[in-house]
């Protein structure tokens, strides 16, 4: 085990122990003086130290609101703001902040896209393709919609080994076809489907692609016109920013046909009694006040990863998921959901006898935080054949001791259960 491949990979990568200084939560002892490891990363991530210091900096010294104010705060504001999303542009390779919209998160993001192109572009007898691996967030919008057009909503199954059927994925494009919603990477699996190609397999059918990313953008180096997307939805809160903000990628001239999500200040050029007219992009989407500390410390968060470098990430956190499966295939009588041949950090595993939320109460005790659930993918465990499972999700701040102290919480609830 000393000597093995991903060992290996992981001592020759990020000095990580020099990044875990930055997180002040990891720092800690909980039940009884037990080290914390937090392995729940796909759920949300931990903040580093700028980015907290970034939410504080914005309410001591520039509180104001955005866009309006001509005011000294305002106008820091609105810069420091803006220099968020021409940040976040750069981060996936956007054309411009032009393509830019600020949400609330992941699910807002697809929500805005099944409201404002959905219900201009779908209507009775289309279809809309999703997989079976999909978050309930990109699955139950597309539900919604297809029930309210008159549409239907076709799954791409999953394969045995977790990766999508492209057979049937291919079989099931046609030019009914208005929209192929697809993860790029599995909150359950940790599979990275190939959405390049699908997009590709779409465009060819005159369909657009909406990818979930919400779980390889914090991971994984992700340029929105290499994989030719449409639309592309991700989360702050799981690449080290705040929660409540999102981001929904989209082609300006898609952007531009769409009509407003919601209406209200910020978002109109002109009101007269009877009608309005829309303020250019990306203003057309963000009525409101916006959540304008958070996405401040939002860009405070892609500094920081950028910093450190997206391929350097993704090379370590592939090591680390190699080790955490061969961790937990040393142990009898567990068995780990899926096998694609290229996985992100998501480990979804069940331990025989166990119920995945009772083995999450006993490791947590341990000092080891895990997911237990459906994941948000009720119908991925019907395909799976289990109602929930336990997941370990890492991240570039997690270490091997982590991955150590989950396998021997493990061993002892086996044996706390009867079931060792």
């Amino acid at each position: 085990m000393n000597t093995s491949p991903a060992r290996t990979a992981l001592r020759e990568s990020l000095d990580v122990e020099r990044l875990r200084r930055d997180f002040p939560i990891l720092h800690q002892t909980v039940y009884d003086g037990k080290p914390l490891a937090y392995l729940d990363n796909a759920a949300t991530s931990q903040k580093p130290k700028a980015v907290i210091e970034a939410l504080t900096e914005y309410y001591t010294r520039y509180n104001a609101n955005v866009h309006r104010a001509l005011h000294y705060l305002g106008e820091q504001a609105t810069a420091r703001y803006e220099e968020a999303r021409g940040k976040v542009a750069a981060f996936i390779g956007a054309p411009g902040v032009a393509n830019i919209v600020f949400t609330r998160g992941t699910t807002e993001s697809i929500n805005l896209v099944a409201y404002a192109w959905g219900r201009t572009h779908v209507g009775q007898g289309d279809v809309i393709l999703a997989t079976g691996m999909e978050h309930h967030s990109n699955l139950v919008p597309w539900q919604i919609l297809a029930k309210e057009k008159g549409a239907e909503l076709k799954l791409v199954p999953v394969l045995e080994d977790g990766t999508l059927d492209q057979a049937a994925f291919a079989s099931l494009l046609s030019s009914r076809v208005k929209l192929v919603a697809v993860t790029q990477m599995s909150n359950v699996l940790g599979t990275v489907n190939p959405v390049q190609a699908m997009a590709e397999a779409a465009h060819g059918v005159g369909a657009k692609i909406l990818v979930d990313a919400a779980q390889s953008v914090p991971h994984m180096p992700v340029n929105v016109q290499e994989l030719n997307a449409d639309f592309l939805a991700f989360s702050s809160h799981k690449m080290c920013g705040p929660t409540g903000v999102g981001v929904l990628y989209a082609r300006e001239e898609i952007f531009n046909a769409m009509p407003p999500f919601m209406g209200g200040g910020e978002m109109i050029s002109k009101v007269h009694d009877d009608h309005a007219t829309w303020a250019d992009l990306p203003y057309k989407f963000e009525a409101g006040t916006p959540n304008i500390a958070d996405v401040i410390a939002f860009g405070a968060a892609v500094d920081y990863l950028s910093a450190i470098g997206m391929d350097p990430i993704h090379a370590y956190e592939q090591a680390l998921t190699a080790y955490t499966v061969e961790r937990l295939e040393e142990i009898p009588h567990v068995r780990i959901f899926g096998r694609a041949p290229e996985r992100g950090g998501a480990v979804s595993f069940e331990v025989e006898g166990i119920h995945p939320h009772d083995l999450s109460q006993y490791v947590d005790q341990q000092g080891v935080a895990i997911r237990a659930g459906h994941l948000c993918a009720q119908p991925l465990m019907r395909r799976l054949g289990v109602p929930a499972v336990s997941r370990a999700s890492v991240y570039f701040y997690n270490v091997e001791r982590e991955i150590e102290q989950l396998a021997e919480a493990i061993r002892k609830a086996q044996h706390f259960f009867g079931h060792g």
